[in-house]
């Protein structure tokens, strides 16, 4: 289904009217939608409890932190309210885990097209398909799930500034900074000091961290400087060492669950000994991580003459930025990404499935927003190309829902 041939603009002035940028000009949103089957999300659930369960063990923990930066080292209790799994749906196979990410960007926006859309294009008439959570009643559970993070770090909700941090760049320009700002209208409402703020305008006056004069306690981290490297971190590194404010995703939880490093050992058995990995855990893992290489000396040659079968990621990357198609791939590309760039994975290539719009073909994925393990939140893209991410108009994001 999708909606009448004049609807998709009020939908769209819809989407704007409820906090979001201009669609499609500013921001690309796709008028159809996907659903997917309930025993695939029951899957992925049990997925992702397995996840958490590897990712937390010491003895991942001890690998993943063994040659990490100095700022990773000290373990942090936080647990990020907008992690997001990434999976690809092959026609015919199994899911696949892509990629997963502690900060991932649109959740807020995700949450605004899936209510808007099944209002406007009356799937409440699908009996099959699950009602998303109503505008409200998302705010609220965002609302709850950062208090309980702020009562199990502190104790208490804290009297400090609640703090949107991201850099100087995408809070001024960024495709998410209305999300940001929206991000901060519910933490106000929820009787919260809340602010946007980037790394730069931190002071740390040797008892707590400030912003603008006002101390900071809790902080939504959106940077993509994962291991806080700038100058422009001295101050949160300072307050993060002292352990006076709090801050999710940080060094510790990407070192240890994000780093797509990480993904080698998630879909690779050499390590599950020294990892802790268990026989069930295993096979689960197996079954929906596609084999990952990090790319070393020694591999080159073996990944070279398999280049066909595989995308090439920095481990650093995000958005896409960096990823090489096997096509710009060869011996001397991959031995020049071992010694002049922060690091690369090989990734076994994973088909998406296809939907049409006005005859374009797109490709569709799934990213699934869980917190300690559950579920709560569906949201999907379509791709102008199947090989990477294009969500130029008529590609976007995509509603999606779960079917009973």
């Amino acid at each position: 289904m999708k909606l009448k041939p004049r609807d998709p603009e009020n939908f769209y002035v819809a989407l704007q009217a409820a906090g979001m940028p201009e669609v499609p000009r500013e921001f690309s949103v796709l008028p159809q939608h996907q659903v997917i089957p309930g025993a695939i999300l029951a899957e992925i659930s049990n997925f992702i409890l397995s996840f958490d369960r590897v990712t937390a063990r010491e003895a991942w923990q001890a690998a993943a932190l063994r040659d990490a930066p100095v700022i990773v080292q000290r373990k942090r209790p936080e647990v990020c309210f907008f992690s997001a799994w990434d999976f690809h749906l092959p026609p015919g196979g199994a899911w696949q885990l892509i990629e997963f990410n502690d900060n991932g960007s649109g959740f807020m926006f995700a949450a605004i097209i899936n209510a808007v859309y099944y209002e406007a294009a009356g799937l409440a008439q699908e009996q099959r398909i699950v009602a998303p959570a109503r505008l409200a009643a998302f705010s609220q559970h965002i609302g709850d799930l950062v208090a309980r993070e702020a009562r199990a770090f502190f104790g208490d909700c804290p009297a400090g500034l609640f703090l949107i941090l991201d850099d100087a760049e995408p809070l001024q320009q960024g495709r998410f900074r209305k999300e940001l700002q929206l991000l901060c209208d519910l933490l106000h409402r929820r009787g919260w000091q809340s602010e946007l703020g980037c790394p730069a305008e931190l002071r740390w006056d040797g008892q707590q961290l400030l912003l603008k004069g006002k101390a900071v306690s809790f902080i939504v981290n959106r940077s993509t400087d994962f291991f806080w490297q700038s100058e422009d971190f001295s101050a949160l590194r300072t307050a993060y060492h002292a352990g006076r404010v709090y801050v999710a995703p940080n060094p510790f939880t990407y070192a240890t669950r994000s780093d797509k490093r990480l993904l080698a050992w998630l879909s690779l058995s050499h390590w599950d000994k020294e990892l802790g990995i268990e026989p069930r855990e295993r096979q689960i893992l197996n079954d929906h991580v596609p084999e990952t290489h990090l790319i070393r000396t020694e591999n080159v040659e073996a990944l070279a003459q398999r280049k066909q079968e595989f995308v090439f990621k920095p481990l650093h990357g995000f958005a896409g930025r960096g990823l090489l198609h096997s096509a710009a791939v060869g011996r001397s590309r991959l031995r020049r990404l071992v010694t002049h760039s922060e690091g690369y994975v090989a990734q076994k290539r994973v088909p998406k499935p296809s939907m049409e719009t006005d005859g374009v073909p797109l490709w569709t994925d799934l990213r699934v927003w869980a917190y300690r393990g559950e579920i709560f939140h569906l949201s999907g893209r379509a791709s102008l190309r199947s090989d990477r991410l294009d969500l130029k108009p008529p590609g976007g994001w995509l509603p999606t829902y779960a079917s009973l």
